[in-house]
């Protein structure tokens, strides 16, 4: 599902930088915004309450 996401979502269908070390820092990057973009939703619901 995470590879479905940075392909649909984040448009990375086909890469923009060239060689293999450009490949693999787009992929980095990419993967770093999709965990930012989690971790911004997690935060954002407030801390859980147990009851």
């Amino acid at each position: 599902m995470l590879f479905a996401h940075l392909k649909r979502i984040l448009k990375l269908d086909h890469l923009r930088l060239r060689g293999m070390s450009g490949a693999t820092d787009e992929f980095t990057l990419a993967a770093a915004v999709q965990n930012l973009r989690r971790l911004a939703k997690l935060t954002s619901q407030g801390p859980t309450v147990m009851g």
